[in-house]
């Protein structure tokens, strides 16, 4: 016959750092029946608070040791998580062994991200001291025997499992297998992006490379959109991972309307790339920039002496792309530009925020969004990550860094300080639209604007037709921006047919004195910078 077994009370064991609704769950526990084991602070915190506590030290016979790094690695722990409890032999061995069972573990873990995050950064000593590996072994242990032993990681997670708890007198066979599967399941995303932000950060302090060895990514919990980038396709938004809260798109917040497309932050992100270049054009006189996208590529942006300015020479840069389109500001939007924008028909706008009555305005419209995202300040160089079919592909990716102090002229017409502050604002512009592109810009009354984009051209001299189509008569007298060399002079020529005086340009190609030559029949000035900007 096989050994029969005796009910004891079932057992929990807390461990936790974050102490946040731990003793209202010891004392839910406590109430339905259960022994609580426990470890250090945590144990501290529950007899204050009157429960009865047994010390993981008391049930393992061990000290805890090492100021703690030692306390709950071993088998009459983890032997009292991971024994299946349907497998005679094993309820043998764990009685034979003295230890009893472990029904539920609530642990989360050293705060190693937030101590990550900390400006100035914390030292390596400090850094390291915060890598748990108690924690993630007693979840990673509770999580794969789910079956017969609960595993909780987060605070959210406590009443739902108490009130299962509750409803079966605290017999754990109460919280279904279902709801098991759901905590084993957040366990190891939890103790997955634990171990990717340990390996990230170490790699960057020990290694220091320009792009990393391997890629790691860790995600909050996704939010489900309406659809992809087409109805048929099922999509989601995931904020990152991140010890100090939201960040970028992930903390703006919303007003008015529905909820954001997978279209909506596409085209949002793209906006907010060139609108964070911008604030490092803007100087004391043009203190405020507009960009106005359109499926991820600019219709049009600007810079002004006004924020009324910035909007409405963006927009006329394009004004029929620009329908439905979405549009960032790099200032708090002010009545007076609500007003100018009117029933201009776009999709979402996003700023630093809004004026109580601009938002007033704009929110007569329905069905506009509105996002304030208050951290609007630039970017600097970033790792950036595309996934290909097997595998990645990953860059870094920032404002363009070229030496504007250095730029050549290599034409007999000259570029003055005032030409190389457009080429400036062009080629931030650029750096964001899909190659290969050609903008044109050009000084205003009060500022610098685009007045025509062409992006996206398998041939560089159509990017340029198209450019011209959408500048007009505003061409004439304008700065063409390349994100790439000309690869003959057709280019060039074509953009003297509509008016160019003065063309930006990496260089860099075998017929590069063609082209200047070229400038130079037509009285063209051309600066080279050095510096490709594709965008594919």
């Amino acid at each position: 016959m096989p050994p029969r077994r005796v009910m004891t009370a079932p057992r929990a064991l807390l461990s936790v750092f974050h102490k946040d609704g731990i003793v209202e769950l010891g004392q839910a526990l406590s109430d339905l029946g259960w022994e609580l084991l426990s470890t250090g602070g945590t144990s501290r915190k529950l007899r204050e608070a009157g429960l009865s506590v047994i010390d993981v030290s008391d049930a393992t016979g061990h000290p805890e040791c090492f100021d703690g790094r030692v306390k709950t690695l071993h088998p009459a722990v983890h032997g009292g998580i991971l024994v299946r409890r349907e497998r005679d032999d094993d309820m043998k061995m764990l009685a034979e062994l003295g230890y009893r069972t472990v029904d539920l573990v609530c642990v989360n873990l050293y705060p190693f991200e937030s101590v990550a995050a900390k400006d100035p950064p914390a030292p390596d000593s400090e850094l390291i001291e915060m890598i748990d590996i108690g924690g993630p072994t007693m979840i990673r242990s509770a999580a794969k025997n789910h079956k017969d032993c609960l595993v909780l990681t987060s605070a959210d997670q406590y009443s739902a499992v108490i009130e299962a708890l509750a409803s079966s007198q605290g017999n754990p066979s109460g919280v279904s297998l279902e709801h098991r599967k759901q905590l084993a399941l957040e366990a190891f995303q939890r103790t997955a992006a634990y171990d990717a932000a340990v390996s990230s950060e170490l790699e960057t302090r020990f290694n220091s490379p320009s792009i990393p060895s391997r890629i790691h990514v860790a995600s909050e919990v996704g939010t489900e959109l309406r659809y992809g980038e087409n109805p048929h396709q099922p999509a989601a938004f995931y904020p990152a991972a991140n010890a100090t809260g939201p960040v970028g798109l992930a903390s703006a917040v919303q007003h008015g309307g529905k909820a954001l497309s997978f279209n909506n932050y596409l085209d949002l992100d793209g906006a907010l790339r060139i609108a964070r270049g911008l604030l490092r054009d803007l100087d004391e006189k043009h203190s405020q920039g507009c960009v106005v996208i359109k499926h991820t590529n600019p219709c049009g942006a600007a810079i002004d002496v006004t924020q009324v300015g910035a909007w409405q020479n963006a927009l006329a840069s394009d004004p029929e792309s620009a329908f439905g389109c979405v549009i960032a500001f790099t200032d708090i939007v002010q009545k007076e530009t609500a007003e100018a924008i009117g029933g201009h028909f776009l999709e979402c706008i996003v700023a630093p925020g809004f004026d109580d009555e601009a938002l007033e305005i704009l929110s007569e419209k329905k069905n506009r969004r509105m996002l304030t995202l208050e951290e609007f300040t630039p970017r600097e160089d970033e790792v950036r990550i595309r996934q290909l079919d097997g595998g990645w592909v990953a860059q870094v990716q920032g404002p363009p860094s070229v030496d504007w102090s250095s730029v050549k002229c290599v034409t007999k017409a000259d570029a003055d300080a005032e030409l190389v502050a457009l080429a400036r604002f062009g080629s931030t512009v650029l750096s964001e639209v899909k190659s290969n592109s050609i903008v044109l810009v050009a000084q205003t009354d009060s500022g610098f604007a685009t007045v025509g984009v062409g992006p996206g051209q398998t041939s560089r001299v159509e990017a340029v037709r198209i450019a011209a189509r959408r500048a007009g008569e505003r061409a004439a007298g304008s700065m063409m921006v390349s994100d790439a060399f000309f690869p003959f002079r057709d280019g060039i020529d074509t953009a003297h047919e509509i008016g160019v005086t003065t063309v930006v340009q990496p260089g860099g190609s075998m017929r590069d004195q063609e082209c200047i030559d070229a400038a130079d029949e037509h009285g063209m000035a051309m600066i080279f910078t050095g510096q490709r900007l594709f965008l594919h």
